[in-house]
């Protein structure tokens, strides 16, 4: 009898994997990939890397993050949303921006310190994740119909992927500080 096939997603962290000897933080990349395929696939998300060094300083991050462009905004601050009610803008209607995303388990202790530390890394990267820019792209809208409202507001924010043992991955917005709350 044949042994089945590798599912997409075995495929995939296995071709990401080093040749000879895994570092000890293998785990880390695997958990990055995992969470990249699930954004890549089951959330449409395009220009998606995986980031293991910081693209200004060249430090090495304390894990691995992952960047990209989701199908619609996910976050809108409450400012912008005033001014998208006074401009009759849709929310479904604005540019969506890149988004950092901070692979982890399930089973991993994260304390303040820990979050701090991941938030100081990225606040050499003005914030938002480097834009992976495809020929001609930067001149044209990429989503027709769309419109960009202001500039990033609410300070430094990230969503947390947590992968639970059954590969199952909830993601929270996660912000630096206090953030004023939504009207809905």
């Amino acid at each position: 009898m044949k042994d089945p096939q590798p599912s997409a997603l075995t495929s995939y962290i296995g071709a990401s994997k080093p040749i000879g000897a895994l570092p000890p933080d293998f785990h880390h990349h695997a958990l990055a990939a995992q969470v990249l395929h699930n954004l890549q696939y089951q959330h449409d998300w395009r220009d998606l890397q995986i980031h293991t060094k910081s693209p200004d300083s060249a430090r090495p991050l304390p894990k691995p993050l992952v960047s990209g462009l989701p199908p619609h905004r996910i976050y809108v601050h409450p400012d912008e949303q005033a001014e998208m009610l006074k401009q009759n803008v849709q929310e479904k209607d604005v540019l969506a921006e890149r988004e950092w995303v901070l692979p982890t388990h399930l089973r991993e202790k994260w304390t303040l310190r820990k979050f701090a530390d991941v938030f100081d890394q990225i606040d050499g990267i003005n914030e938002v994740p480097p834009a992976i820019h495809h020929a001609g792209e930067e001149k044209r809208n990429p989503r027709p119909g769309k419109v960009g409202i202001g500039s990033r507001r609410g300070g430094k924010r990230l969503l947390l992927a947590t992968v639970g043992d059954d590969s199952t991955i909830v993601y929270y917005i996660v912000h630096d500080g206090i953030v004023k709350p939504r009207q809905n």
